[in-house]
């Protein structure tokens, strides 16, 4: 398999030679280009054809997030992006997720060995998930309503990471006000479950908080997990109540897709519609393996690459990504 090409971009000659000199530390990527701005990008861009980018999001002239939205809006390629801020940048990080970058990064602060193992392995795992990245779907317009359903009595379940965020916004911005309840389970950085509830209710008719003990999942409501130090799970189904365990990760992941899934599969089984909108391989594929075992609806990305396969049990057939929204609702309706 070809290597990674890799383009950095950073008002800072420090830290472009930080974030070089890590990224040439994992193996089969190559750093083909260092830029100081979008005006030195644009150019390279053309010339070194990068697969991937790294952006600084706060860089003088135009901002990192204002290149970003030139890039996904002219030429979409995989955007990387590294930011100085933390809990105040939340909302920023959120923004750029949404544009389309596939993940945000904290900038190392220091040149210690230590600091940068500590990002290199999933710098690498995003990197290997930015030449697989499906950049095609566009959001739907702001203001575009969609009709309601006649809801059918099923749960809807979704799982992602930080790289689905724009699959997310894409998602919900085409559900009805009265969408099914939908429970979410995706995996984001400290202190920014909030920042993407608050941004995702600004673009969506539908209601959506963050998940609580105890909460019972209501029609017109998306539930997002928080943040880390417990799974969530739906107990039964109907009039089920969520629940939020404090268990050890599962698959390195805390709270647990699969976890998730395989609670609604006991509870509702045919009464279930799964979405994941990363690779099956990622935390989420045995949560599926358990819907299916049980009757349930399951949707994940195609194999082949674009679109999506929905399955039930053995029977299988392939979604457009565009066609993505309208497949849920048709699950999840009489």
């Amino acid at each position: 398999m070809a290597g990674t090409k890799v383009l950095v971009v950073d008002d800072s000659l420090t830290m472009r030679a930080l974030i070089s000199g890590a990224l040439e530390r994992i193996p089969g990527v190559e750093v083909v280009g260092m830029a100081d701005g979008a005006a030195e990008a644009r150019g390279l861009v053309e010339s070194a054809r990068p697969d991937v980018m790294t952006l600084d999001v706060e860089m003088p002239g135009m901002s990192g997030l204002d290149y970003l939205a030139e890039i996904m809006d002219s030429k979409p390629m995989p955007v990387i992006m590294f930011s100085t801020r933390t809990q105040d940048g939340a909302a920023e990080t959120i923004e750029a997720l949404r544009l389309g970058a596939i993940d945000c990064f904290p900038k190392p602060r220091v040149a210690a060995p230590a600091e940068l193992d500590a990002i290199i392995a999933k710098l690498a795992k995003r990197l290997k998930a930015a030449k697989k990245a499906d950049l095609k779907p566009k959001s739907a317009p702001k203001g575009a309503k969609a009709p309601p359903i006649d809801w059918n009595g099923r749960l809807l379940l979704v799982g992602g990471d930080a790289s689905s965020t724009k699959s997310i916004f894409d998602l919900f911005a085409g559900f009805p006000a009265n969408c099914p309840p939908t429970v979410v389970v995706q995996h984001l950085g400290p202190g920014l479950v909030d920042s993407m509830v608050e941004k995702l209710a600004e673009q969506c008719a539908a209601k959506v908080v963050v998940a609580a003990d105890g909460m019972k999942p209501e029609q017109g409501t998306i539930y997002l997990a928080p943040h880390g130090d417990a799974h969530l799970v739906i107990d039964s189904w109907p009039n089920g109540t969520l629940r939020l365990l404090p268990k050890d990760p599962v698959a390195g992941e805390r709270p647990s897709i699969s976890l998730l899934f395989a609670s609604a599969a006991k509870a509702a089984a045919a009464n279930a519609v799964g979405v994941l909108l990363l690779d099956a391989n990622e935390d989420g594929a045995g949560g599926l393996r358990a819907m299916n075992a049980a009757g349930g609806y399951a949707f994940a990305p195609a194999e082949s690459g674009g679109g999506y396969t929905l399955t039930r049990g053995m029977v299988s057939q392939p979604v457009t990504s565009e066609g993505l929204v309208a497949g849920v609702m048709k699950m999840c309706s009489k």
